[in-house]
């Protein structure tokens, strides 16, 4: 299991904050190729938002229906992906061997915050399922406008609300 400890970089006052810097430039170049959308900092800042809430949902339902199904960790099967998410996640992989995203993404996953742990294979898959949310994020913009090329803020939160109601 992965540990954090925002103590090491002590100038920085957020280790989140650092990592995300380190994605600026695939996340543009992923924005651009998914969407031909263009991002800025504080796009980046909500896209990580995003990333980080959808994959908690995510889990806070594996971790149901694994107690359901008496599983002691959360199993690849726990998790509710839809048909819509598994063709994003295919986008994805796709699209990621020249953006190298999945990186970034493997280490921006929420840490389990639930009674049960992931097994191995769940928290591999995590990178590919933050992978195809963003997909379908960057599809939901140009469903929302499909002239747009820059999300303003008003779209962002309409874009949150539309995966509350499914997510």
């Amino acid at each position: 299991m992965r540990t954090r400890d925002s103590s090491v970089l002590q100038p920085v006052h957020n280790l989140k904050m650092f990592k995300r810097v380190e994605g600026i430039a695939q996340i543009e170049r992923f924005f651009r190729a998914a969407a031909e959308l263009d991002v800025d900092k504080d796009d980046i800042r909500r896209y990580f938002d995003f990333v980080e809430q959808k994959v908690s949902d995510l889990l806070l339902m594996a971790q149901h229906t694994a107690k359901a199904n008496d599983h002691v960790r959360v199993e690849p099967q726990d998790l509710p992906i839809t048909k819509g998410l598994q063709e994003g996640m295919h986008v994805f992989e796709a699209m990621d061997q020249g953006l190298d995203l999945g990186r970034i993404l493997e280490r921006r996953v929420p840490e389990p915050q639930f009674d049960l742990p992931y097994s191995d294979e769940t928290e591999a898959r995590l990178p590919s399922i933050a992978g195809g949310l963003s997909v379908a994020l960057a599809r939901t913009f140009k469903i929302i406008d499909p002239k747009m090329k820059h999300a303003i803020t008003a779209h962002w939160k309409q874009a949150f609300a539309i995966f509350n109601q499914l997510l």
